[in-house]
């Protein structure tokens, strides 16, 4: 079940995170975050009208997505950048194509003109998913990051919602 996330939800969300930090190349980050710190991030999102979504089987939170501003300068306003993460238990059961298909559902209804994914080069299931979902590649910067001794590349894929026309 996908649902709106909640305050309950952010200590497993936070997990969710952390693990990414610390055992993946899907965030470049190095240190875990605080619960603090998510609940600010939280409490932002829904000042800001974002959508924070979590999958739930089982009473347990399963994985989360969310967007956000993709540049905070005014006019990149009608392009977002998404993050959907799934919990090392309940990954290859769909889990992240069925978050990231409601993202794209609120990002259309909210009149959003492009949706943009930041993912790791290697990361080739979250290619082959955004890929499937109609995501085009539209970049790739060599050497973005560099994380357990080595250097890594970012590679940018974007979905043409045709929802804001200015």
């Amino acid at each position: 079940m996908i649902r709106n996330a909640n305050e309950k939800d952010l200590a497993p969300i936070l997990d969710i995170y952390n693990d990414a930090i610390i055992n993946t190349t899907a965030v470049y980050d190095y240190e875990p975050h605080t619960i603090e710190e998510r609940i600010v991030w939280f409490r932002e999102k829904k000042k800001d009208n974002l959508p924070v979504l979590v999958f739930e089987e089982e009473g347990k939170v399963a994985g989360f997505a969310t967007f956000g501003p993709f540049r905070p300068r005014p006019a990149y306003q009608y392009t977002i950048e998404h993050s959907v993460y799934v919990h090392k238990n309940y990954r290859k059961k769909g889990i992240g194509t069925a978050l990231l298909k409601e993202i794209i559902r609120i990002a259309k209804e909210q009149k959003y003109a492009t949706l943009v994914a930041g993912i790791d080069a290697l990361n080739e299931k979250s290619i082959k998913i955004h890929e499937r979902l109609g995501f085009t590649h539209c970049g790739t910067i060599q050497n973005a990051g560099y994380k357990f001794d080595k250097w890594l590349s970012l590679v940018f894929y974007q979905l043409d919602l045709r929802g804001s026309k200015v």
